[in-house]
This record gives structure tokens, C-alpha cells and sequence, in this order.
């Protein structure tokens, strides 16, 4: 009867390793559900997906300050760069499309002219400053990723299932 007892503890232990291992599996992005469609020779390299999720982003900070009817270039810019400088390495990195996603989301909250910021903004040959961001401030932008939230929801799984596995056990053994 012991022999039947640490057999169905093992295979009860075993398939809820499996649960967790579903669970806690690292997420796959959607994107591989899109087929591309080809129009002809494609020549340019394809760009890397963009590190950063800019969907989840808070843009209010560019649609409160840059407002039409006349985009008041300093509040633009400023604004512009208070959103864009945390993200700054992923924007300098030519192999990803950081660039286009950024303002293809800025455009689609603030309804904004195409190419505005690239007319109002004006920099240096390097581009545009972006000042020293104080720890706190990126720290509290990497927490809104979905990478960070994917991490967070894999831990409390993680936890709920190992907290099932042991209840289960001291409630039938």
C-alpha cells in the first residue's frame, strides 16, 4: 500500500510540474499569426520587433502639451522627449522598428500631422538631446513592459499551482 501512496504522489507532483511548466512558459507574440504578404522583391532587410511595448505606453504626457490647432514647437519637443528619451537605445538601434511603432502609436493617440515632430523638432547632428534620466524615472517605465507583466503573472502561477500541488496532497494523503 506505501508503494501505491509515493507512486500516486509522484505522478500527481509530476503532472503538476507539467501545469506549471504550461504556465509559466514564456509568451510567444502574437505576430506570429500574421502572414506577410508579398507584393513583389522585398530588398530591404526585415527589422527586428521592437524590444519596448509601446502599445501600453502613457501618451498623455504628448497629447496634453502639443495640442492643435498651432503644435507649439517647445511644448511639442519638450514633451516629445520627455516620452522618447527613456527609450532611447531601443530608438538609436537601426535594426529594430522602434522607430515606426513609437510613432505610429504617438499619431494614433494624439492624431497628429504626419512627420510634426520631425519639422518642430530640430537637434544637432547626433539628433535630439535627451537629458539624464534620474534611476527612478526608468525604473518606473520598465515596469509597465510586457515583458516585466509576463514575468510577474508567470511567478503568481508559478506560487498557485505549488500551493495546490502541496493542498491537494495534505488533503487525499
Amino acid at each position: 500500500m506505501e508503494w501505491r501512496h509515493y507512486s500516486s504522489c509522484f505522478i500527481l507532483l509530476f503532472f503538476f510540474s507539467l501545469l506549471q511548466g504550461a504556465l509559466t512558459s514564456t509568451s510567444i507574440s502574437d505576430t506570429i499569426f500574421v502572414y506577410p504578404i508579398s507584393t513583389g522583391r522585398n530588398l530591404l532587410q526585415a527589422k527586428d520587433a521592437c524590444p519596448v511595448s509601446f502599445e501600453f505606453q502613457n501618451y498623455t504626457m504628448i497629447t496634453s502639451q502639443c495640442k492643435p490647432p498651432q503644435y507649439p514647437a517647445k511644448q511639442c519637443c519638450d514633451a516629445f522627449l520627455q516620452f522618447a528619451c527613456p527609450f532611447v537605445e531601443s530608438l538609436n538601434n537601426q535594426s529594430n522598428d522602434c522607430i515606426s511603432v513609437m510613432n505610429g502609436y504617438i499619431d494614433q493617440h494624439g492624431h497628429y500631422p504626419t512627420g510634426l515632430f520631425a519639422s518642430v523638432c530640430k537637434g544637432t547632428q547626433q539628433g535630439l538631446p535627451c537629458p539624464a534620466l534620474a534611476p527612478s524615472q526608468s525604473a518606473d517605465r520598465d515596469e509597465t513592459s510586457s515583458s516585466q507583466i509576463n514575468r510577474k503573472l508567470s511567478l503568481v502561477y508559478s506560487f498557485a499551482t505549488t500551493f495546490m500541488g502541496v493542498l491537494l496532497l495534505v488533503l487525499f494523503f
